[in-house]
């Protein structure tokens, strides 16, 4: 390879989760599991709260955001690996690549701010009941919509500029299944000092929305405390348990990923993506319908009325 930045024919080859072929295997089978389900239940959770009236509010509104998110979510990296298994090839062109980073910069923010604007939907719910309604108006309710899909493609577009004005020599093995921008920036032979500090920033960014969902729910459970009795603790533990639950498994794993020095960064890292990239998409529409008593009887509407007809 030249040392000039070749991007017509550059290609990186993913390494895949852990690089071993036996592992590998095992985590093709998983891809192949999860990726179905996680695509059938987040639609079925669309179709329940379209169709059932019952779920025309706020919550479910957004709920079916974060639904339609996660099928693209999930849909970006897993088929390019299974594909990649199936022909034995684990090459991506550069385009290709840029493509990927793009989308799932873009869509992990847009998945964090979904969730910050849950959480401040609860909040309203539990602390002012009264002005709800007037407060998640249906102007409000677009502008919540709209604005974590701009600021995720808005990060996700300079992040990706970035990248592609980086040159690539040597090495390039990307230590991911997917093109994710640490092991690139990892893999470049330019300056990397700039797009390092970038990074931080759009961590930053990343981080905003959880510290909007602390802020709620320290307003929630301090709501709660002055309800003299447990029914209001039921209420707030009903309809903010399966957030809190989706909430750590995605923070939780993406803190780990990188909320640290670029330079920690190891391919056996990359089994950590797993989770908030794989799996937290595949048990979201779990955890929001087994826990949410609506959501259960609309599913149950909605499979009455698809065997009906």
């Amino acid at each position: 390879m030249k040392e000039n930045n070749q991007s017509s024919t550059l290609d990186f080859i993913l390494l895949g989760v852990s690089g071993q072929q036996k592992q590998d295997n095992f985590f093709f089978i998983l891809f192949l599991f999860i990726y179905p389900i996680t695509l059938i239940g987040n639609v079925l959770i669309i179709l329940a709260i379209c169709s059932d009236i019952c779920l025309h509010n706020p919550m479910y509104f957004h709920l079916a955001n974060l639904s339609f998110v996660d099928i693209f979510f999930s849909s970006v990296t897993i088929p390019k690996m299974l594909v990649n298994y199936i022909l034995h090839s684990k090459a991506i062109s550069f385009g290709g690549c840029l493509t990927q980073m793009y989308f799932m910069i873009a869509l992990a923010n847009t998945d964090s701010y979904i969730l910050a604007v849950m959480a401040y939907d609860r909040a309203v719910a539990i602390s002012r009941p009264l002005h709800y309604t007037m407060i998640m108006s249906p102007q409000t309710c677009i502008l919540l919509l709209v604005g974590p899909w701009v600021v995720g493609n808005t990060n996700a577009l300079l992040h990706t500029l970035l990248t592609a004005s980086l040159s690539f020599c040597g090495n390039q093995e990307v230590a991911n299944f997917y093109c994710d921008i640490v092991p690139l920036l990892k893999l470049s032979c330019s300056d990397i000092h700039f797009n390092v500090k970038m990074l931080y920033l759009g961590v930053g960014v990343f981080s905003v929305p959880l510290l909007c969902i602390i802020i709620s729910y320290v307003r929630v459970f301090s709501t709660v405390l002055r309800v003299p009795s447990t029914k209001g603790v039921r209420k707030a533990f009903s309809t903010c348990g399966s957030h809190l639950t989706v909430v750590s498994l995605y923070y939780g794993t993406v803190m780990g990923m990188y909320f640290r020095p670029l330079t920690s960064y190891h391919l056996k890292d990359a089994v950590m993506t797993v989770m908030y990239l794989a799996v937290t998409p595949m048990l979201n529409p779990f955890i929001y319908s087994l826990r949410n008593r609506d959501m259960k009887a609309a599913m149950g509407r909605l499979f009455r009325k698809r065997i009906s007809t």
